[in-house]
């Protein structure tokens, strides 16, 4: 009774601040990049509320169970992603003041390739929306409150009715406050759970040195390393979600300092969620890796500290749900729909941009309905994207000095794209990460031609 009473007063919540925030964002700069006034307490937080979000701690958590300490590095390599991004790029991204990615991949080439790197984006950011849809129905139903498609259904309407009516502005809004939250959550869950297992020393008793082995392990060898660094940590350098935070930012200096303490922070959080895994391991051996967080709530906390993280992992939910759902909305509006149809006035942009929110919405609600697993969802969409976007994109910085084409850019975007769509779709392994290679290989060889031919 007290989860379903936290649910609907949260949902409540959200709504209320979507349709108090609507008032606020009449502009297009207010609803794509919250005016461009976020300080570095508001955009610290919306980031870590979209990187922490409930997808990341129910793959975490997942992993802390299955293989141990190693679990902690789907996070940390995007504590890493973040450095980069603040030391290299963060000055760059914000001093261009753009909407998108696909605008950044615009001007640092052409139309075309703004265009094709929009197309990729939306198709593989469905899997990324999908994503935490997936993980909010999975632990309402190892709860036991209701069954998982259910679930699936109500949190995508939700947080789809929420972005549609408060757009960026109420994100940047709520995710702060959600933040907080989800912290507190996860350090009464990590907490809880050590004291239940003897602590550090019990747990380690329970569990064996093995699971406790880093940076390596039995189970996690060094390509999976590489391959998480290349894959997911690659999203965080060049990532959607990560720059449409950037663009909010209300100057240079806040973009970097944001990137910086996010890095930091995740560091923390993410011993924590993989401590309630391995906590889970030790004392539910018998259960499947995909129930540790929910039975850590069921059957270790209290029921009002369970009522509390189950606000956190909602939070969670919502925070990263809204902020990917705007990011591929806003794609889809203006650098899709705004392309094929120029001279739209921003009036117009806004009500496409409610309707593309709708229909992106309603894509990954699909496809959670079909794959019903988050490690699943994640992995197919970084793998597309950073495939064909991170290249050409990070090449695009130094485009001079590298001699780089629009023509090439276009190639790695295609070509990249579509070798690691292929690894997906077949399971063919180490194609994913050699995605990555192919798309290098085109992007120079077809500049260098390219170069060549003009100067013929």
């Amino acid at each position: 009774m007290l989860e379903t009473v936290i649910i609907a007063v949260y949902f409540t919540v959200m709504i209320t601040i979507g349709v108090f925030s609507r008032r606020k964002a009449k502009e297009a700069d207010d609803f794509f990049v919250a005016g461009r006034k976020g300080s570095t307490l508001f955009i610290t937080g919306s980031l870590l509320a979209t990187i922490i979000g409930g997808s990341a701690i129910m793959v975490t958590t997942k992993l802390g169970f299955i293989q141990g300490i190693t679990g902690i590095w789907w996070l940390l390599v995007g504590s890493i992603g973040l450095l980069v991004l603040g030391i290299f790029l963060a000055r760059k991204v914000r001093e261009l003041g753009l909407y998108t990615l696909p605008e950044l991949v615009e001007t640092q080439y052409n139309a075309r390739a703004g265009f094709a790197a929009s197309i990729l984006i939306v198709i593989a950011w469905i899997g990324v929306i999908g994503a935490p849809i997936i993980a909010a129905g999975s632990i309402m139903d190892a709860i036991g409150i209701g069954y998982t498609q259910l679930w699936i259904v109500v949190f995508a309407v939700v947080f789809v009715v929420y972005t549609i009516i408060g757009g960026q502005l109420a994100i940047i809004r709520t995710d702060s406050i959600q933040i907080l939250i989800i912290f507190v959550g996860i350090i009464i869950s990590a907490v809880t759970v050590l004291i239940k297992v003897g602590g550090i020393g019990g747990l380690r008793d329970s569990l064996g040195s093995e699971q406790f082995s880093f940076p390596l392990s039995s189970q996690f060898d060094g390509y999976e390393l590489v391959k998480l660094l290349l894959v997911v940590g690659l999203a965080y350098v060049v990532g959607p979600d990560m720059y449409s935070r950037i663009f909010c930012a209300k100057d240079v200096g806040t973009a970097r300092r944001s990137a910086f303490w996010t890095a930091l922070l995740i560091i923390p959080v993410a011993v924590g969620i993989v401590l309630i895994g391995m906590g889970a391991s030790a004392l539910y051996p018998e259960i499947s890796s995909g129930q540790a967080f929910p039975v850590v709530i069921r059957e270790v906390l209290p029921p009002f500290l369970g009522g509390i993280v189950l606000a956190a992992l909602l939070c969670a939910f919502m925070s990263s749900a809204d902020t990917t759902l705007i990011t591929a909305g806003t794609i889809l509006s203006v650098d899709i729909v705004g392309k094929l149809k120029p001279g739209l006035d921003k009036k117009r942009l806004l009500v496409i941009s409610r309707w593309s929110i709708v229909v992106m919405g309603a894509a990954a609600l699909l496809l959670a309905l079909y794959l019903q697993n988050i490690v699943d969802a994640i992995l197919f969409a970084y793998t597309v994207y950073t495939g064909g976007v991170i290249i050409p994109v990070l090449a695009g910085f130094y485009r001079d000095r590298l001699k780089v084409t629009p023509s090439g850019a276009i190639a790695a975007i295609i070509g990249g794209g579509t070798a690691a769509l292929i690894s997906k779709l077949f399971d063919i392994k180490y194609l994913d990460v050699i995605s990555l290679g192919i798309s290098s290989v085109l992007l120079f060889v077809i500049s260098y031609l390219e170069t060549r031919l003009k100067k013929n």
